[in-house]
């Protein structure tokens, strides 16, 4: 993901500066999570923190640590499966949304007799298809363009991290971001630990590993980095630190 280098801080209520809104040829403009369209042109901030642009994408949003998660299609989501209906899951994306709905055939090859059987409390990841504010959000765990899963689906064993907003946008797109870099995981993974994570929109990370202990480690290392703003210079010896404490 291509995004600016330049930190543009904006406030609710400001009005964005047209030039750094991205215009592309092929894509209509996308506005993420923050920002709100008044016509004809106007674009405005609802809360305060970095404005993010990704030109490839042609998308815009404000990145901030705090607030609530307010879902948005295309977001990628970790929920926990509250309860099952004749045809769809009830799931909980966060402790102050009404739960969101994912249809029974919203797998990959689902069908009614081979669809996922999904208890309570079960963990799914999946991809936000449906979100405005006079409906409940809508899940899918397939592609709605290949119909393969691709990684989206139920999430078995492992432990579930709460994390802030600002840190899972910044995991999901941590490889290209040249300013408040996450080289965290890229440092675990170096260090020889073997480990899998999903990260979810909403403020959650999975983690599962065949060792407890791993996921443990990983697990501290990338609360702490979220919790004290760690540089990657700072994420670096810490992770340093946590392999020799596991040696």
């Amino acid at each position: 993901m291509a995004t600016s280098t330049e930190r543009v801080v904006v406030l609710p209520g400001d009005s964005v500066d047209p030039s750094l809104i991205p215009s592309h040829p092929k894509y209509p403009l996308r506005l993420g999570p923050g920002l709100r369209h008044i016509p004809p042109s106007e674009i405005v901030p609802t809360i305060a923190g970095q404005l993010v642009t990704d030109r490839k994408k042609n998308s815009i949003w404000v990145e901030s640590s705090g607030g609530r998660y307010t879902p948005a299609v295309g977001d990628l989501v970790i929920g926990k499966v509250d309860k099952g209906a004749t045809d769809l899951y009830y799931v909980n994306l966060s402790d102050y949304t009404s739960n969101a709905t994912l249809p029974h055939l919203a797998f990959e090859m689902a069908t009614k007799k081979t669809r996922p059987q999904l208890a309570s409390g079960a963990l799914v990841y999946a991809r936000v298809s449906l979100a405005n504010r006079h409906m409940d959000p809508e899940l899918e765990c397939v592609s709605a363009t290949t119909g393969k899963a691709d990684g989206l689906g139920p999430l078995t064993g492992g432990m579930l991290y709460d994390i802030s907003l600002g840190m899972a946008r910044r995991l999901l797109m941590r490889k290209s971001l040249e300013e408040g870099q996450i080289a965290v995981l890229e440092e675990l993974g170096a260090a020889g630990l073997a480990f899998e994570t999903a990260v979810g929109r909403n403020g959650k990370m999975w983690v599962n590993s065949e060792s407890v202990k791993t996921i443990l480690v990983v697990g501290r290392a990338v609360k702490e980095t979220d919790e004290k703003a760690l540089s990657v210079e700072q994420q670096k010896k810490f992770v340093r630190k946590l392999i020799k404490e596991m040696s």
